[in-house]
């Protein structure tokens, strides 16, 4: 069993590439949904949705968010009226979001409706929320807490970042399918999706039982680094770091993760560092980490577990 950890546009391509190389049964992708928040009455999990439109294979390449052919006579309409539109929800995509809300006020779970709308879609594969707790990611910015959407749709990320806080996250538990893993003995690997390292994989790893048991695995644990050459490929990643008077580099990446990882891949960009994060303690595998196609999804996650076959800690 290989454990997943995404959240964002990078992490849902190389869980997309996982799932290409890896059986059903094999995988289990663990979704960040610190990023999820009400609106327009609307339960909205950004991170679940485009892991999940990427599986599907409906995801807009464009953008990396939403449906592809998606219109939006919805949005135009709401415009007219004077209503909210900086969160922009797309015609086939508020449908998904309609169904979410539904199912969740007839007391249905965060995980069980994820579960259907997967199926709905056809996807094999389990994605799975973190928790099924309510957390919410709050970027700490010129004095104030901002919700996450608000900070990086609303103002587009202009404001500087001090720092992050999951609100919810110390009495949360992980979600029942992810518990069910926790209990399994037949782990392999984790593999830590190239996702923002603050605000996407943070919040999975602030769940207190999910922490205490990624300290005491039994298992190797390979991250592969979102920032290549300097700079982050999708997001504010590298925004954040530099706001944090943090080096924008894989090497930063490799510090930030720490003992946590076992492994950190990095693009072929920044072979130089591997030296420098092997002094870290970190072991170092370099590859093309750029996914520009569906072969580089999968050509990367075979090179992630390879990689981690070799960091097997029951050896």
């Amino acid at each position: 069993m290989i454990v997943a950890l995404a959240g964002g546009v990078g992490g849902a391509k190389l869980a997309d590439g996982l799932a290409r190389v890896v059986a059903p049964d094999g995988l289990t992708i663990v979704v960040n949904t610190g990023d999820d928040f009400e609106h327009l009455g609307l339960y909205i999990s950004p991170d679940l949705d485009t892991v999940m439109y990427t599986l599907a294979g409906h995801n807009n390449s464009n953008t990396g968010w939403g449906l592809a052919g998606e219109t939006w006579a919805f949005m135009a309409a709401l415009e007219r009226l004077g209503g909210e539109t900086w969160f922009r929800l797309g015609d086939q995509d508020l449908a998904t979001h309609i169904e979410r809300t539904r199912r969740l006020g007839d007391g249905d779970t965060l995980s069980g409706v994820t579960a259907e709308l997967c199926k709905r879609f056809g996807i094999r594969h389990s994605i799975v929320p973190m928790s099924d707790d309510p957390i919410s990611t709050m970027v700490l910015t010129n004095g104030e807490r901002l919700a996450f959407q608000e900070y990086f749709v609303r103002l587009r990320c202009m404001p500087r970042v001090a720092g992050f806080e999951f609100d919810g996250s110390t009495t949360a538990y992980p979600s029942p399918k992810l518990s069910t893993v926790m209990d399994s003995d037949s782990i392999s690997a984790a593999i830590i999706c190239p996702s923002n390292p603050y605000v996407s994989v943070g919040p999975i790893l602030a769940i207190p039982k999910f922490a205490r048991w990624i300290s005491e695995r039994n298992f190797p644990i390979v991250a592969v680094s979102p920032i290549v050459g300097g700079k982050a490929l999708k997001g504010p990643a590298a925004k954040m770091m530099a706001e944090l008077d943090t080096e924008v580099s894989a090497l930063a990446v490799a510090r930030h993760y720490g003992a946590l990882v076992d492994g950190l891949i990095i693009d072929v960009a920044d072979q130089v560092l591997a030296p420098a994060i092997e002094a870290e303690g970190t072991r170092v595998a370099v590859t093309g980490t750029i996914m520009n196609s569906a072969a580089d999804r999968a050509r990367l996650a075979k090179d992630a577990i390879t990689f981690a076959e070799t960091l097997d800690t029951r050896l």
